[in-house]
């Protein structure tokens, strides 16, 4: 039997976990408040919210048991981001891609 973990030892996982997270994220703030940082690394931190989105959609999209259940039950989510890559390509509009993508899927889940 797995014994619960004290309160001391969480509160000193929690604080260790706050510490890092304070010191990952306002230090580099603090230290470069004012700062102009050169133009490649400027343009290298511009890819990471699209890297970050790409792979959260991936992991939905690519799944090891996606086609357990069939071809089209596995198939139908990367149609439907087809048609959303499509509409958002042409309209540059989140509102029409996510629209698109839940209305694609809706019907291609009633077929």
């Amino acid at each position: 039997m797995v014994e619960p973990v004290s309160w001391t030892s969480f509160l000193i996982v929690f604080a260790c976990c706050a510490a890092t997270m304070l010191l990952c994220r306002v230090v580099p703030l603090f230290a470069l408040k004012g700062r102009n940082l050169p133009e490649g690394v400027e343009r290298a931190l511009g890819f990471i919210p699209p890297a970050a989105f790409a792979a959260l959609v991936a992991n939905d999209l690519l799944t090891p048991g996606m086609f357990d259940a069939g071809l089209w039950p596995g198939a139908a989510p990367l149609v439907a981001a087809v048609a959303v890559a499509l509409v958002g390509f042409k309209s540059k509009s989140l509102l029409w891609s996510a629209l698109t993508g839940v209305v694609v899927y809706g019907l291609l889940m009633l077929i």
